[in-house]
């Protein structure tokens, strides 16, 4: 059939907001990644009647269909009953299967996993039993109308353990895909600048932004895209992040180890989200000296040394404030670079020389000292999330500058 597949959550849970479900995004990322296009993602509510309904939607119009939730013990689990209504089968007990499961415990879980075997051993007779190793109900495989239809228990790590061992070795890679992460460009702007290339009707082209980034994801013939992922770099040398980097705080670790570079922060409205950004990054120990987050005029004074005379002249959301604050960081730290973040987040602190979402940023180093303004729109949280961006763009731009 070669249609794609649609991927089914099924759970109360995620439709009253008590919990998200993971497990379609991450197989849904899985199957991009081998070029299988994934039609539809729904979330249904523990009812065999909207489970039926869903599946026989979907069953012949797409190769692959995929069940995360429902194979459990309890009342609410319905998804194998819903299963044997549309084969228009009975439900049997594989037992052998079961027993496999079973012989993994030790007591007392041993008899609370056999006391469950008259519902989770349970599968439509015709369908295949799929062995769970993290857990102790049965996926369930079968085939109808030309679709192969997977059922996984929503557990996220037994869905993802029975996924990689029952349904992602039937992927065959089909084309390629690369991605190019662009910084600094507004959405619209690079679109309007990659036009031409968005358009080829042999080229599946997403546009993916988010805060400071843009995503580009080519998917087509290997050809194809190599090309378009080439374009991109050729015209886009200074805002492209390398092969392989998805995002600024990776990049900028990567990069500082490799010129044996040390960082150090100083934040004021961001209050530490620029040194989390960083210290989410596994290694950034090697580069990264911390953070200092001076909230308070007494603060970026007695810890930082922002002069007294800055403060009462130019006040804390200034260009000078900003150079003095990531000039102390350096030096409070011993780090070779260093970036600075001071602005006023709101709701209140806005006057009319200095609006809410004024932000001011500095950097610090061994050949580049320079302060700047951007005036960012939003809430609160958009503006310290955007002012976190731009700090790390900043940072990344100034070690790509060297």
């Amino acid at each position: 059939m070669g249609n794609g597949a649609a991927l089914l959550a099924i759970g109360d849970e995620m439709l009253s907001g008590i919990r998200s479900d993971t497990n379609c995004s991450w197989l849904a990322s899985r199957l991009h990644g081998a070029g299988v296009p994934v039609r539809g993602i729904q979330v249904i509510p523990d009812n065999e009647e909207a489970i039926l309904e869903t599946v026989a939607g979907w069953v012949g119009k797409v190769e692959f269909l995929v069940l995360s939730g429902g194979l459990g013990p309890t009342h609410d689990d319905r998804t194998r009953f819903a299963l044997a209504r549309f084969l228009h089968v009975p439900l049997r007990a594989d037992d052998q299967t079961y027993d496999r499961i079973v012989a993994r415990y030790e007591e007392p879980l041993r008899s609370r996993v056999e006391a469950a075997r008259s519902t989770q051993a349970l599968i439509p007779d015709g369908a295949r039993g799929l062995l769970n190793p993290q857990g102790s109900a049965l996926g369930i495989a079968s085939s109808a109308k030309g679709t192969d239809v997977f059922s996984f228990p929503g557990v996220p790590w037994e869905f993802r353990a029975m996924a990689e061992a029952h349904f992602l070795p039937r992927i065959e890679r089909r084309g390629t895909w690369k991605q190019v992460v662009v910084a600094g460009w507004p959405e619209s702007l690079l679109a309007e600048k990659l036009a031409d290339l968005l358009l080829k009707r042999t080229l599946h082209v997403s546009i993916l932004p988010s805060a400071g980034l843009v995503t580009l994801v080519f998917r087509g013939e290997a050809e194809e895209v190599e090309s378009a992922v080439l374009r991109v770099r050729k015209e886009l040398p200074d805002d492209c992040l390398e092969d392989g980097e998805t995002d600024l705080p990776p990049a900028i670790v990567t990069r500082a180890a490799r010129e044996g570079i040390s960082l150090a922060c100083a934040e004021s409205c961001t209050g530490g989200l620029v040194g989390a950004a960083i210290t989410d990054v596994p290694g950034a120990s090697r580069v990264f000296q911390g953070t200092a987050v001076c909230y308070s005029n007494e603060a970026k004074a007695n810890l930082l040394g922002v002069k007294r005379r800055t403060l009462e002249a130019h006040g804390a959301v200034s260009g000078e404030c900003a150079l003095e604050m990531a000039d102390g960081a350096r030096r409070v730290f011993g780090a070779d670079l260093s970036v600075a973040v001071t602005g006023i987040a709101g709701p209140e602190g806005g006057t009319e020389a200095k609006p809410v979402g004024t932000v001011w940023f500095a950097v610090s180093g061994p050949s580049s000292r320079k302060a700047f303004k951007r005036n960012l729109a939003g809430d609160r949280a958009h503006i310290r999330r955007w002012a976190t961006a731009i700090a790390l763009e900043t940072l990344w731009r100034t070690l790509k500058e060297g």
